[in-house]
C-alpha cells in the first residue's frame, strides 16, 4: 500500500540541539560542490587561505610605518629609506590582496553557476525516479517547491564557510597580539558581539518558519500570477472577466504574507538595535583603555594604532563569524528541504535481477481480482477487476466519467501498483519484470497529453526519445529545407516522418514555413499555435514513434472532427494489426472497432463482450449507446 507523504510542521523556534542537528546537511553540500567541479573547489580553498593573512600583514606593516615616521622626526637620515621600503611593502600586500579577492570572486561566481546547473539536473533526475502518486500529493508539491528554490544560491553556504575559515585564521593572528598586550581585551570583544549573534540566530529561525508555513500560499501566488499573466488562460480570463477576481485574490494573499513578514522584521529591527548598543559600549570600553595606556607612555604610537585597529578588526571579524554561523544555520534549514527531497525514494521499482518483458508477448495480460485506492483516499477507484488482454487483441474500455478507465491503463503501464490483487504478464506478476522494460513495451497517449512548446519534430520525437536524442541535440531551429540536411543541418529521422504520416500529422506541414523544425505554441518567438484536433494528431504520432507491443489510447479522437476521426481510425485499425491495443472512448463509433468491450460502472466490470453481444444484452452498454445515438437524431 502506497503511503502519503507525512506532514512535517515546523516549530516557531528551535532548541540549540535542533539547530545544531540541521548542520548535518552541510557535509553533503560540500560533497555536492566538490562533485560539481573539483578544480574550482580546490582553488576557492587555496585563495581563501592566502587572503586570511593579508589583513594582519597590512596592519603590522602599518604599525611599522607609523613608528618609522615617529623615528624620522628624530633621525631623518637613518629612517627615511626604511620608511619608503615599508610603504612599498604595504602597497604590494594591498595589491596582492586585491588580486586574490578578484580571483576568488571569479572562481566562486563560476562555481556558483555550475553548482546551480548541477543541482537542477540532479533534482530533475531524482524527480524522474519518483512515483506518479507522489506528484499527485499536495504535500509532495510543497516539498518539491522548496527543493526547487534551493537549486540556486546554496553554493553561497560554501562561500560563507570559506569566509568563516578565512576570518578564523585572521582572527587568530590578530587575537594573539591582543592577548600579548592584555587578555581582558578578548573578554570585552565577547561582550561586544555575543548579544548580536543570539539575536541573529533567533530571528533566522523565525524567518525560516514563516517561509516554511507559507509554502502552499506561495505556490498559490505563483499559480494566480500564471493565470493572470499567461497566454493559455488569457482567453477565458478576458471572456469571463476574471482579472479583477484574480488580482484581488493575489492582493489578499500577498498582503497577508507582507503583514506577517513586516511584523517579524519590525521585531527583529527593535531587538537588534538594543543588542547593538551593548556591542558598541564594549568596543569603546576597550578603545578607551588602549588610549589611556598610550597617554601613559606604556605603548608607542604605532602600537596604539595597531592595537586599536586590531581590536576593531577583531570585533568586526567575530561579529561576522557569529553572523556567519547564524547564516549557516539559516542556510542549513533550507538545505534540509533540498536533501530531504533527495532522500525520498520511489516504491514502484524493479526487483534485483528482474527479467525484461518477453518479445513477443505470448499469453498477454491478466487482471486477477485487481483493486486500487489512490493514496490518502478511502474510496476504491477500481475493485474486483478480472479480465484479460490477449496478444493481437483490441480491447475497449467504456464507462461514465470516474468509472476507473484511465486508472486501469495506469496500472497496466505500471505507473501505479495494485492495492490488492495482481496483474499477470505471460503468467508472471507484472511487478517482477524490469520497470523500464515494461514501460518501453507500452505506447500510451493520455487524454490530458502534453502540448510541448517545442518544435514539430521534437513534439513527435519525445514519444521515443532514445531513438532521436542525438538528432534533436544537434539540430537547430530554422533549417532552410526540412529534412534536406542542407547547411550542416541533420536530416529529420525516418522514424519521426513515418510516425507523422501514420497519425496524419503531416497534413499540418503546408502551414509550417520551417517544416519539421517549426516551433509550436505561443511561448517562444515564431511559434505556431494549433487547434485541439491538430495537437491530438501530434500526440498520436508520439504513440506511433514507439515500436510498442501494447498501444493505449485514452480518448484518442476526442478533439477531431468526424472526417478526421474516420481517417485516423481507418489508419489505426491497420497499424495495430498484430499488436495489443487498449482504447478508451466515449464515442461508440470508435469502440466498435474493438474485438472486445469492457463496460465499467463505479470501478467494477459491469459487462463484457463485443459490440453486437453487448447490444443484444440490452444492459448498460445498450443504454449508453442509445443515449448517444439519440443525440445525433
Amino acid at each position: 500500500m502506497m503511503r502519503p507523504i507525512p506532514k512535517d510542521p515546523r516549530k516557531e523556534s528551535a532548541s540549540w540541539r535542533e539547530r545544531l542537528a540541521t548542520l548535518r546537511y552541510v557535509p553533503p553540500l560540500l560533497k555536492l560542490v566538490w562533485q560539481t567541479h573539483r578544480g574550482y573547489s580546490a582553488a576557492m580553498v587555496v585563495l581563501r587561505l592566502l587572503r586570511a593573512f593579508v589583513p594582519v600583514a597590512t596592519l603590522w606593516v602599518g604599525k611599522l610605518i607609523i613608528d618609522a615616521v615617529v623615528a624620522a622626526t628624530r633621525e631623518p637620515a637613518a629612517s627615511f629609506s626604511r620608511l619608503w621600503r615599508l610603504v612599498a611593502l604595504e602597497a604590494g600586500i594591498v595589491l596582492l590582496g586585491e588580486a586574490l579577492a578578484r580571483a576568488s570572486s571569479l572562481i566562486e561566481s563560476l562555481l556558483g553557476d555550475l553548482f546551480s546547473n548541477h543541482t537542477s539536473i540532479r533534482l530533475m533526475e531524482h524527480a524522474a525516479q519518483l512515483d506518479l502518486y507522489q506528484f499527485e500529493d499536495p504535500t509532495f508539491y510543497d516539498r518539491l517547491e522548496r527543493a526547487r528554490r534551493q537549486t540556486t544560491g546554496r553554493v553561497g553556504l560554501l562561500t560563507q564557510l570559506l569566509s568563516m575559515g578565512q576570518d578564523v585564521l585572521t582572527l587568530l593572528s590578530l587575537g594573539a597580539a591582543l592577548v600579548v598586550f592584555n587578555a581582558w581585551l578578548l573578554v570585552l570583544l565577547a561582550v561586544a558581539v555575543l548579544p548580536s549573534f543570539w539575536g541573529e540566530t533567533h530571528f533566522a529561525a523565525l524567518a525560516y518558519s514563516l517561509l516554511y508555513r507559507w509554502t502552499p500560499e506561495r505556490r498559490q501566488l505563483d499559480y494566480i500570477r500564471f493565470l493572470g499573466a499567461s497566454d493559455r488562460p488569457a482567453k477565458e480570463v478576458q471572456m469571463f472577466g476574471l482579472a479583477p477576481w484574480l488580482i484581488e485574490r493575489y492582493r489578499t494573499l500577498a498582503d497577508k504574507f507582507y503583514e506577517e513578514n513586516k511584523h517579524l522584521s519590525i521585531r527583529k529591527g527593535l531587538v537588534s538595535t538594543g543588542l547593538s548598543v551593548i556591542g558598541t559600549l564594549g568596543y569603546y570600553g576597550a578603545y578607551v583603555y588602549i588610549l589611556w595606556r598610550a597617554v601613559l607612555g606604556a605603548i608607542s604610537l604605532g602600537t596604539l594604532t595597531f592595537l586599536a585597529s586590531s581590536f576593531a578588526r577583531s570585533r568586526d571579524l567575530i561579529q561576522r563569524l557569529l553572523s556567519g554561523a547564524s547564516g549557516i544555520y539559516e542556510q542549513a534549514l533550507y538545505l534540509k528541504d533540498l536533501f530531504e527531497f533527495f532522500e525520498m525514494r520511489p516504491e514502484i521499482t524493479s526487483p534485483s535481477g528482474a527479467p525484461e518483458v518477453p518479445k513477443p508477448i505470448r499469453e498477454g495480460f491478466v487482471f486477477d481480482n485487481v483493486g486500487f485506492q489512490y493514496p490518502g483516499s478511502d474510496r476504491w477507484a477500481v475493485r474486483h477487476i478480472n479480465f484479460s488482454l490477449r496478444p493481437g487483441e483490441r480491447l475497449a474500455l467504456v464507462g461514465e466519467n470516474g468509472a476507473g478507465k484511465t486508472t486501469l491503463t495506469k496500472l497496466l503501464a505500471r505507473l501505479y501498483d495494485p492495492t490488492e490483487g495482481r496483474i499477470l504478464l505471460d503468467g508472471r506478476d507484472l511487478r517482477e519484470y524490469d520497470l523500464h522494460s515494461v514501460r518501453r513495451a507500452i505506447g500510451v497517449i493520455f487524454q490530458d497529453f502534453m502540448r510541448y512548446d517545442l518544435r514539430f519534430d521534437e513534439n513527435i520525437g519525445v514519444g521515443e526519445i532514445t531513438q532521436v536524442q542525438e538528432y534533436l541535440a544537434t539540430s537547430s531551429n530554422g533549417s532552410p529545407a526540412p529534412g534536406s540536411g542542407l547547411d550542416g543541418e541533420p536530416a529529420v529521422p525516418e522514424t519521426i516522418t513515418t510516425a507523422a504520416e501514420k497519425s496524419l500529422a503531416t497534413s499540418l506541414l503546408p502551414r509550417f514555413s520551417e517544416g519539421y523544425r517549426q516551433m509550436l505554441g505561443r511561448r517562444f518567438e515564431g511559434g505556431v499555435d494549433l487547434s485541439g484536433g491538430e495537437w491530438q494528431k501530434i500526440a498520436l504520432a508520439r504513440a506511433y514513434m514507439r515500436d510498442a507491443q501494447v498501444l493505449i489510447l485514452d480518448e484518442p479522437t476526442a478533439a477531431l472532427d468526424a472526417r478526421a476521426e474516420y481517417k485516423v481510425f481507418s489508419r489505426f485499425s491497420e497499424l495495430v494489426t498484430g499488436r495489443m491495443a487498449v482504447i478508451i472512448s466515449h464515442r461508440f463509433s470508435t469502440v466498435r472497432i474493438a474485438d472486445r468491450i469492457i463496460v465499467l460502472l463505479n470501478g467494477a466490470v459491469a459487462e463484457e463482450g463485443s459490440h453486437d453481444e453487448l447490444l443484444a444484452k440490452n444492459g448498460l452498454y445498450q443504454e449508453l449507446f442509445a443515449l448517444q445515438a439519440e443525440g445525433y437524431r
